[in-house]
């Protein structure tokens, strides 16, 4: 039996998140399963896209895929 900070196979959120500059400035992408970037946000600064990043991040340890698409309104995949 696993301890109770291992998560449940199944309650594994496989969704990732992907902080990026380029010519146009910062930005935070959400990644699914598959590798696509599903979400992304255009960010002021490194400051903000790293900070956004983060709270993406607790959210995909704290919630379902489910949960997480549905909170942050993207389509399923697969």
């Amino acid at each position: 039996m696993g301890s109770a900070s291992e998560p449940l196979a199944e309650s594994v959120n496989r969704y990732s998140v992907d902080v990026r500059r380029d010519d146009a400035g910062w930005s935070t992408a959400i990644v699914d399963p598959d590798g696509t970037a599903v979400s992304v946000r255009a960010c002021r600064d490194e400051a903000e896209a790293r900070t956004y990043a983060s709270t993406v991040r607790q959210h995909a340890e704290w919630l379902s895929e489910d949960r997480f698409r549905e909170y942050y309104g993207l389509e399923q995949t697969g």
